[in-house]
C-alpha cells in the first residue's frame, strides 16, 4: 500500500478511536498544509515564506451532513437529508454553520487527475430529529478505492456518528464524471437528498501549449477535455451538470414527523433535475430559502444550458435515483455520447500510441438508471440561435406532482 495512503489511513484510525464517548461535538480536518483549519492548503506562511507542508496536488473539502428543507416547483416544501460545504469554514464555527444548511444536490466535487483529495466529512445532526441518531458516509461510486475503509460502505468501513468527523483519502487515477452519496441507510438516505456529483478533470488538460496529437489536431494552452481522448475528440467550451432525480412526497414527510417509512410504496412524484423542477430548472441563481431552513439557501444548481454559436457543450448526466430509469431527450439538438460511467467510449489502441477504435454515438435521447453516468457533447456550429428543451420523454415525469406542465426539463439557450 502506498505510505501516503498508509499514513492516512493510519490518521483517520486514530481520530476515530481516540473519541471518548463522552466528549463534547467537536470537528477535527486533516488537510496537509492548512494553517487554519478551514480545509484551504495555504502555500504560504504567515511571514510569506513557502509553507513547507504545502503541496499543489493536494486538494481538500470539508463537507457536513445534516437536515433541512427543499422548495418544490408548485411551492411545497419537504423535508430532506443532505451535504453542505464547509470548505473554508473556521473548524470552530463548522457545527453551527453545518446546521440547517443541507444543499440537494450535494455541493458539486472537481479534482483533477493525479490529484490527492482530503475529503473531510463532519455529522452536524438533524436539526429537526434530535430523536434521530442517524450516522453518515461518504461513498465516491464507482471510484477504485485503494482500502475499504474509505469506501463509505458501513460494512467494512467506518460511518461518522454525530458531533464527529473523518477524513476520507483518495488518490485521483481515472477522469470521468462521478457521483457520490450517503451509503448509511442507503435507501432512505438517497431519497431524502444525500446525493452528488464528483468530476474528475483529465491530465490532457495540463499538456503543454502547442502539443501535437497523433491525429494532427493541437492542443492550445486553456484547452478542456472530458477525457485523455488523445485525438482532441472529447475537447469542450461550457460544460453543466444534469442530475437526474425525483423526491416521494409522502416519504419525506413520514421522516420528518416521525411515521413507518413507507419503503414499498414509494412512488417518487416529483421529477427534477439538479434538484429543481421547472420552471425553476432555468433560474439561474439560488432559489430564495426555504422558511423552514432559517434563511439558509438549499438548492444552489440551475440546470439552464447557456452557450454561443459555435462553442462545444459538455453534458455530465448523472443518475442517483432509487426508484426510476429516466430518459431525457432532445428536439433538433444531437447529441454525441462519448462516455459512459467514468469511461471514455473508445476501443483499446492497436499499437499503444494512436487512439483505439471510436465507440462513441450521437442521439437525441439518453436513458439512465440508478448509479449511471453519460458525458455528452453538443455542438453548436451548425445550431440556430434560439431556445432549446431538454427534457423527459416519459411525459408523465413532466409535472411537479398534481401540477401540470413542469417536472424534468430545462433549456438549452445559443447566442450569438
Amino acid at each position: 500500500m502506498d505510505r501516503t495512503i498508509q499514513q492516512s489511513l493510519g490518521a483517520c484510525v486514530a481520530l476515530t478511536l481516540l473519541v471518548p464517548r463522552d466528549a463534547p461535538a467537536q470537528t477535527a480536518i486533516q488537510c496537509p498544509g492548512d494553517l487554519d483549519s478551514d480545509a484551504i492548503p495555504d502555500p504560504l506562511l504567515p511571514n510569506l515564506q513557502p509553507n513547507p507542508t504545502y503541496r499543489p496536488e493536494v486538494k481538500c473539502k470539508h463537507l457536513s451532513a445534516g437536515d433541512g428543507f427543499v422548495t418544490m416547483a408548485d411551492g411545497r416544501e419537504l423535508y430532506m437529508f443532505g451535504f453542505s460545504d464547509l470548505t473554508g469554514v473556521p473548524q470552530a464555527d463548522a457545527m453551527m454553520t453545518g446546521m440547517l444548511n443541507a444543499s440537494f444536490p450535494a455541493p458539486l466535487i472537481t479534482v483533477d487527475e493525479g490529484d490527492e483529495l482530503y475529503l473531510t466529512l463532519t455529522n452536524v445532526g438533524m436539526n429537526n430529529r434530535p430523536d434521530l441518531f442517524d450516522p453518515h458516509t461518504v461513498h465516491w461510486h464507482g471510484f477504485p478505492n485503494a482500502a475499504p475503509i474509505f469506501d463509505g460502505v458501513p460494512d467494512a468501513a467506518i460511518a461518522i456518528n454525530m458531533g464527529a468527523s473523518l477524513t476520507y483519502y483518495y488518490k485521483v487515477v481515472e477522469p470521468g464524471t462521478y457521483m457520490y452519496h450517503c451509503h448509511v441507510e442507503a435507501t432512505e438516505h438517497m431519497q431524502m437528498g444525500m446525493l452528488g456529483n464528483l468530476y474528475v478533470n483529465p491530465a490532457q488538460n495540463k499538456l503543454a501549449n502547442g502539443t501535437v496529437f497523433a491525429n494532427g489536431f493541437v492542443h492550445q494552452s486553456g484547452f478542456t477535455y472530458a477525457y485523455n481522448d488523445g485525438d482532441g475528440s472529447t475537447r469542450y467550451d461550457v460544460q453543466s451538470a444534469i442530475q437526474l432525480g425525483s423526491f416521494d412526497p409522502d416519504f419525506h414527510d413520514a421522516d420528518q414527523t416521525i411515521q413507518p417509512l413507507p419503503f414499498a410504496d414509494m412512488r417518487d412524484r416529483y421529477a427534477m433535475l439538479n434538484g429543481r423542477g421547472y420552471p425553476d430548472t432555468v433560474n439561474p441563481g439560488a432559489l430564495a430559502p426555504p422558511e423552514g431552513n432559517g434563511g439558509k439557501p438549499s438548492q444552489l444548481q440551475t440546470s439552464r444550458v447557456q452557450a454561443v454559436v459555435g462553442q462545444r457543450i459538455l453534458l455530465r448526466f448523472s443518475n442517483l435515483n432509487v426508484t426510476r430509469f429516466y430518459t431525457l431527450g432532445t428536439v433538433g439538438v444531437p447529441m454525441r455520447i462519448v462516455g459512459h460511467n467514468a469511461r471514455l467510449l473508445r476501443g483499446p489502441s492497436p499499437n499503444g500510441v494512436t487512439p483505439g477504435h471510436d465507440l462513441s454515438y450521437v442521439t437525441n435521447s439518453i436513458t439512465l438508471g440508478g448509479g449511471e453516468s453519460l458525458d455528452a457533447l453538443i455542438d453548436t456550429s451548425s445550431l440556430s440561435p434560439g431556445t432549446y428543451f431538454l427534457y423527459a420523454k416519459d411525459l408523465n415525469y413532466l409535472n411537479n406532482d398534481t401540477e401540470d406542465f413542469g417536472g424534468m426539463m430545462t433549456e438549452i439557450v445559443i447566442t450569438n
